[in-house]
């Protein structure tokens, strides 16, 4: 699986990748509002391990896809199937470095044109921290809708934390798109 955009591609992790991901997720304000706290060189490999491993999308199994600049990591997409028919969630993280030149809304938005258009799902979500104010603004760029902010309902890194939801049909990403054409 291959995802070509005018700057980015984006695939599956390939061993080659591991530095450039090492330095992404080494970042404690990278990874602030993220599950897991930031990779330390004890568990790198692990976790990096655990991206290759990931490289189809299954009702079973996660997909992390690297996005490239070039030949660089500059970023990862996961998507995964919840327990609702034909639903996928998505999370994102990119590089800091990488930050306000539009590569993660145009690899967010390849990837919602790929699930819609290849996988057939009907719904896509993402979750997040109700803190991280520029995955929010992501999803707005994006055409998601806000459709729920739940207060303290997430025990993560030892405090609770509000969490949001937004989410995104397939009819509303052709209505979006067809706005800008």
């Amino acid at each position: 699986m291959k995802i070509e955009t005018e700057r980015l591609i984006i695939k599956p992790f390939e061993r080659h990748h591991f530095n450039e991901v090492y330095e992404i997720f080494k970042d404690a304000s990278t990874c602030r509002y993220l599950l897991h706290d930031k990779w330390t060189h004890e568990d790198k490999e692990q976790k990096f391990n655990k991206k290759l491993n990931n490289n189809q999308l299954t009702k079973g199994r996660a997909l992390n896809l690297a996005v490239l600049v070039e030949s660089n990591v500059i970023g990862d997409l996961s998507v995964w199937y919840t327990d609702m028919k034909d639903t996928v969630e998505i999370g994102y993280t990119f590089s800091k470095s990488m930050a306000g030149k539009g590569y993660a809304t145009e690899a967010v938005m390849a990837l919602i044109n790929y699930l819609f258009k290849t996988e057939k799902v009907h719904r896509i979500q993402a979750s997040l921290d109700a803190r991280n104010i520029a995955s929010e603004k992501l999803c707005r760029r994006v055409g998601m809708r806000k459709e729920a902010h739940f207060i303290q309902d997430f025990w993560n890194k030892d405090e609770w934390t509000d969490s949001i939801v937004f989410g995104m049909l397939k009819s509303d990403y052709v209505n979006f798109n067809s706005s800008y054409t």
